[in-house]
């Protein structure tokens, strides 16, 4: 089963970020299942439904990206991760859910990651991958395994020998789907770094795949000090609550409520679970006021979010099926792969090779560390893709297609061309034309709202779409209506939920 989640931020004509609010005719973005708003007001969130065929998705969001254009007037879709020139932090606009005890909750949350942060982090863009596997499977798999465990604990164990392979091989997705080598130079305004000039306003590194999940991205110093344990649940559970639970000096400093106004939800490292940055996580779907610790708690792994994935700018969508095919055929190939947990040297070993494949991925010659030793990254790749094409040969014959090895083929050719690579296509295309960074992105976002324009539209989506949007807006009214607490005691009773 497949989910997909494409952030992007909403720009004027000119690729100026949006000081719009969020259109009311894509509804309520607290409320909408399928279109709402991240960090920023113009960060807009498309989300599709659950579905069994990865086409299907990628079909909905399409339909997500034409119904919105509709409402977004002459704005644009951001082509691309990184945002556009920004010349200052105060111009991004935090998202508004409205005076709901749930609305103020997700705001307050916000002002804390701008506090802790900075707004310009929270600015960056990315593709969330869901991902699951039917109970018909797990009983199929328990069986052949002779597993004699109960199905909920087999299933969260299994997910979570996919999510240690998944942080064991996912630098390989780094370097095939990487693609944001470059940024504007505003996004690093007075902040040391150590990128290279490209030409007039854009910075960047030369063999560098994915800038958004470095140390200048979704990355911060106390959150990388944090060893949360993805070996199994329980360890997963245990280290995640120290850190919700465990306050944090500088955060103390910064206050709570000060002179009646909120600052942040807590003083603890993670204001809420939803806090912790990383390249994967564990999900399972939550109850009405439930915490995200508690339901894993109560009723396992239910799907794995994928979330290093770039937005591509050379696809209208930022991601196209056969990608998705290739996520498919990585993720299964990671649960077939061996049982052994991340000890604390192969932990750091996996982040140094990320960090490297981050930055100097396209470095011809680059080696990466491995339990034997040192081995070329187009070795390394090539003996996992060698495993992938297996997992997608069996896949062709379940399904009756060819689609799963021609995806891994695809990339294939990528390890032995890092030309091809999406982040090496990016700099080519800087280099010829001529563009800046941001200059460059509008050009392809201008581009992709024109491919959206051409397409024929379905009245019987869009009809839905509408309603659902409309559905959504008195769906909120129905929670301010309904709240009888103060936003205090609201709060103080959600911090309390014992984990």
């Amino acid at each position: 089963m497949h989910g997909i989640e494409k952030e992007g931020l909403r720009v004027d004509r000119s690729g100026q970020l949006s000081q719009r609010s969020h259109p009311e005719g894509l509804g309520s973005a607290l409320t909408s299942a399928n279109i709402t708003t991240d960090f920023s007001e113009s960060l807009v969130e498309l989300i599709t439904p659950v579905y069994a065929d990865p086409d299907t998705a990628i079909d909905f969001l399409k339909d997500l990206h034409r119904f919105t254009y509709s409402h977004l007037g002459d704005e644009l879709l951001w082509a691309g991760s990184m945002p556009c020139r920004i010349p200052d932090p105060a111009l991004i606009p935090i998202a508004r859910y409205g005076p709901s005890n749930i609305g103020q909750m997700k705001y307050v949350y916000r002002l804390g990651l701008e506090y802790r942060y900075g707004k310009m982090m929270q600015s960056i863009a990315g593709i969330h991958y869901n991902f699951s596997l039917s109970e018909d499977f797990w009983r199929a798999l328990q069986t052949s395994l002779e597993n004699t465990d109960d199905l909920r604990r087999f299933r969260s164990a299994s997910y979570f020998k996919m999510i240690r392979n998944f942080r064991r091989h996912s630098w390989l997705l780094l370097y095939l789907f990487g693609a944001s080598p470059a940024l504007c130079e505003t996004f690093l305004t007075d902040k040391p770094h150590e990128l290279q000039k490209l030409h007039d306003q854009t910075l960047f590194l030369p063999h560098a795949t994915s800038l958004r999940m470095s140390d200048l991205g979704y990355s911060t110093k106390v959150q990388s000090s944090l060893n949360i344990c993805f070996n199994h649940l329980s360890t997963y559970i245990d280290s995640l609550k120290q850190a919700i639970q465990t306050t944090y000096p500088p955060y103390r400093k910064i206050g709570v409520k000060v002179e009646g106004t909120y600052r942040q939800l807590n003083d603890t490292i993670l204001q809420i679970e939803n806090e912790h940055y990383s390249d994967v996580r564990p999900k399972r779907v939550t109850r009405a006021g439930e915490r995200p610790l508690n339901a894993l708690k109560n009723r396992g792994v239910e799907y794995v979010e994928i979330r290093n994935t770039d937005i591509n700018p050379f696809l209208p969508m930022g991601i196209d099926t056969q990608q998705a095919l290739f996520l498919d055929t990585f993720l299964i190939s990671c649960l077939l792969m061996d049982e052994q947990d991340i000890c604390a040297a192969e932990c750091r070993m996996v982040s140094n090779n990320t960090q490297k494949v981050i930055t100097r991925g396209r470095e011809p010659g680059l080696r990466l560390a491995t339990p034997t030793g040192e081995i070329p990254l187009i070795e390394v790749g090539k003996a996992l893709l060698d495993q992938m094409l297996g997992t997608a040969e069996l896949l062709n014959e379940v399904h009756d297609i060819k689609v799963y090895s021609k995806a891994v083929d695809a990339q294939l050719q990528k390890l032995h061309h890092a030309s091809e690579t999406p982040s090496a296509r990016v700099l080519s295309e800087l280099r010829a034309t001529g563009l800046n960074y941001t200059q460059w992105i509008l050009q392809k976002s201008r581009e992709h709202k024109e491919t959206f324009g051409q397409l024929s539209s379905d009245t019987q989506v869009y009809q839905d779409l509408a309603q659902r949007a409309r559905a959504s807006l008195k769906e909120q009214q129905q929670f301010e209506a309904g709240d009888t607490q103060s936003f205090d005691d609201f709060l103080k009773e959600f911090l309390a939920l014992e984990i």
